[in-house]
């Protein structure tokens, strides 16, 4: 039997303690304030990432260099027989078409999933991955299950502010209009690669029942699973966990039963958004692992 390490990136939200537990082996993403590298959960917290943040600090992120990346397969491929790695989505960023071309020298070893995942759909898909290595099944088995089911995830995202998605030049024509309606609470929606607008909303309140409503027609129409027996429920906010506590009760009101996942927006992510931004998210449930 193979013996496979998983991999993914910390746009993942999989923090350095939580991989350990996990036994998933995360590659920080790094980034720079005022031309300064950190590495996400290393070298800055979460609490020092904002404060920063919030004083207008310049910062951009960055993708792991070809040496951490390839330093890590090598010393991983010491004890285990394959490797998958799960980087954020390709449409995105561009670390995941550089990451498939770094595995063209692996003779077949890496397998690099563009999964079109981010965030808390891309550490399910890691979780998902594990689950598979440890009940025996082959990287090419987990790759060819991850991508089978690539397509079966949504996210909705509504923003505190756009100043920063702006500034980072991550959103499509569409949604950068919104920017004339600043007063306004974007609501944006990731449907497989790219950021792009979904609503409008007047208030928070308002922001939150547009994404509840959008996750449970996706639940009823897209999925054709509303009970969401073969569902996976998860929520992700930036820097006001408080808020996203509430909102979460929220969420298990429409969704009775469903155990969701909450976890804090990885900082590479935060870092285009802003804070006091909340998410709700899902994910399909690979058929290799209902049986």
């Amino acid at each position: 039997m193979s013996k496979v390490a998983i991999v993914t990136d910390s746009n993942s939200g999989i923090t350095q303690a939580e991989s350990k537990e996990l036994g998933i082996y995360v590659l920080p993403m790094p980034f720079y304030i005022n031309d300064e590298m950190f590495l996400e959960d290393i070298t800055l917290t979460q609490e020092q990432f904002y404060e920063r943040l919030e004083e207008g600090a310049d910062i951009h992120t960055s993708s792991p260099t070809l040496a951490a990346t390839t330093e890590l397969w090598d010393e991983l491929l010491k004890e285990y027989d394959e490797i998958v790695h799960i980087p954020m989505s390709s449409g995105l960023s561009s670390t995941c078409q550089t990451t498939i071309m770094l595995s063209n020298d692996y003779d077949g070893k890496v397998f690099v999933v563009d999964n079109q995942r981010i965030s808390v759909t891309q550490r399910q898909s890691a979780v998902d991955a594990k689950m598979l290595a440890d009940a025996g099944k082959s990287a090419q088995e987990i790759y060819d299950a991850l991508m089978e089911n690539k397509m079966e995830s949504s996210i909705y995202i509504m923003l505190d502010t756009l100043s920063y998605l702006k500034k980072g030049g991550r959103i499509t024509p569409a949604a950068a209009a919104l920017g004339t309606l600043l007063k306004l609470k974007p609501v944006l929606q990731i449907q497989g690669e790219k950021l792009d607008s979904f609503a409008k909303a007047r208030t928070v309140k308002q922001a939150k029942k547009m994404m509840i409503d959008a996750m449970r027609n996706d639940f009823d129409h897209r999925f054709n699973d509303p009970e969401g027996k073969n569902m996976y429920l998860e929520m992700a906010y930036t820097h006001n966990l408080e808020d996203a506590e509430a909102f979460k009760k929220e969420v298990e009101a429409e969704f009775p039963g469903m155990e969701i996942v909450l976890n804090p927006l990885s900082l590479s992510v935060s870092c285009h958004i802003g804070p006091g931004a909340l998410a709700v998210a899902c994910s399909k449930k690979i058929p290799e692992l209902l049986e």
